[in-house]
């Protein structure tokens, strides 16, 4: 039988909605982890709002989360973590120079949250069950540690203004991405180091795990799953993806995370190929 490690992204891809999660996917991942398979999240999720589906799917591998920043194992403590930062200074910086364009932000250092300033709005945004520490106030006064991640809501119609302004002051230090969403949010920035993608962690998972590229499987819904798209020897998207995914992937399915997508393919596909 083929033995593979298949790649999870979390939001679009397996949820469609926060927290909502098949039972029927829950009993099938386990019933793939007997057959000899492996099973990763792959997540720009925090730990503290994947570990419930880690859970649910009783996997014993290494989470990837922060869309690579941060690569652990809760159920190893010799792995070596991998976590990348970025430098509070830069954070700041952004911060100050453009809050006549932002509306709300806030950083992460592991489970920590360093809130701008408290507004229900974006709650669902923050994760909160679960978080070891949620600071409020300017993040200049705040943010001691060099963060995980930085999220910026800005005003409507003001991302691009802000995305320039990290790309032209902060190119090769740092990354920014906009992510376009309909109504309220219109622009959410997602600033990250150049080492946080979700391609180079899956690589290194595999190597952890002992798989090479022709054994991986890759699902995915968001720009952010590029590049472990890319990595992986067969990258799948949902129905519903990315623009710049379906543009890459190998198969587009039929299906969306809410018509059980995952679900759907794998029982397929595994077992016609074993």
């Amino acid at each position: 039988m083929n033995k593979y490690l298949i790649a999870l992204d979390l939001d679009g891809t397996i949820l469609y909605d926060f927290d909502s999660l098949s039972e029927t996917l829950c009993e099938f991942m386990k019933r793939v982890q007997d057959m000899g398979h492996k099973i990763v999240i792959a997540t720009g999720r925090p730990y503290r709002s994947s570990k419930f589906v880690y859970e649910h799917f009783n996997l014993n591998t290494p989470i990837i989360n922060y869309n690579g920043g941060l690569i652990t194992h809760p159920r190893d403590k010799s792995f070596k973590e991998v976590n990348y930062t970025i430098d509070k200074k830069y954070i700041i910086d952004i911060f100050e120079n453009n809050l006549i364009h932002i509306r709300n932000a806030f950083s992460e250092v592991y489970d920590s949250i360093y809130l701008y300033k408290e507004e229900k709005a974006i709650e669902p945004l923050l994760h909160t069950n679960g978080a070891t520490d949620i600071v409020v106030g300017n993040l200049k006064d705040t943010l001691k540690d060099n963060p995980n991640g930085f999220i910026i809501i800005c005003k409507q119609g003001h991302g691009e203004i802000v995305k320039k302004y990290i790309d032209n002051k902060y190119k090769g230090l740092v990354c920014c991405r906009i992510w376009n969403l309909k109504g309220e949010f219109d622009s959410i920035l997602e600033i990250y180091t150049p080492e946080s993608n979700k391609g180079l962690a899956l690589e290194h998972v595999a190597n952890h795990l002992g798989f090479n590229r022709d054994q991986i499987i890759a699902i995915g819904d968001g720009h952010n799953d590029i590049e472990m798209i890319e990595y992986a020897k067969i990258g799948v998207c949902v129905k519903n993806a990315h623009p710049k995914l379906l543009e890459v992937a190998d198969i587009v399915l039929d299906y969306t995370s809410s018509e059980n997508a995952v679900y759907r393919f794998l029982s397929s596909f595994l077992t016609n190929n074993i």
